[in-house]
Parts: C-alpha cells; sequence; structure tokens
C-alpha cells in the first residue's frame, strides 16, 4: 500500500495500491516561460522530478501564471511541491510548481 493522501484537518491518511499514484494531467503555478507564452497547447517533455524521466506532453497556459500538463502516459507520483519542467529537445521553455 502506497499514501495517497494526508488530510490532517481529518487526521486521516489515505492509503491504496501503486497503480492509484499514477496520473495524467496537472496543474502548476507560477510559471516562468522562457519563450512567449503559448496562445494553445505546446507539445512538451514535461519533467516532474531530478531524477525522473522527462515524458511526452502537451502544456498550456492557464493565464496568471498557471498552466496545465496533460501527459501522454499515466506519471508515477506527481507531487503538489514539486517542480515541473518543460522542455523542447535540450531547451527549456518553461516550468512552475505543482498544485
Amino acid at each position: 500500500m502506497y499514501v495517497l493522501a494526508l488530510r490532517s484537518a481529518d487526521q486521516q491518511v489515505i492509503v491504496g495500491p501503486k497503480a492509484s499514484l499514477e496520473r495524467t494531467t496537472l496543474t502548476a503555478s507560477g510559471v516562468n516561460w522562457m519563450v512567449e507564452e503559448p496562445a494553445g497547447s505546446l507539445r512538451v517533455a514535461a519533467q516532474i522530478r531530478h531524477h525522473h524521466q522527462a515524458a511526452p506532453a502537451a502544456v498550456r497556459s492557464l493565464g496568471d501564471g498557471r498552466a496545465e500538463v496533460v501527459f501522454d502516459a499515466p506519471q508515477l507520483a506527481i507531487a503538489p511541491g514539486q517542480a515541473v519542467v518543460f522542455y523542447d529537445e535540450d531547451a527549456v521553455v518553461g516550468g512552475g510548481w505543482i498544485d
């Protein structure tokens, strides 16, 4: 079993199978674009942790320094507070903090 959520207000720890940790979407705040902020969806390789392999995804600006990332395949353990970085091959196109 894996910890899926901590609900401190209710003093609850939510657990479940490893597969429950997989998600295909995330939102990020504090997004800094290194290119012109995209008007639509932009194909990128998104990396959610330092040692995590960047994965194919689409990212779109939500305005106000926020973005939505939709991965082509489920990613394991997308965690709030972690960084997400968007790449176009070896070039960083942006990044922010996972909500």
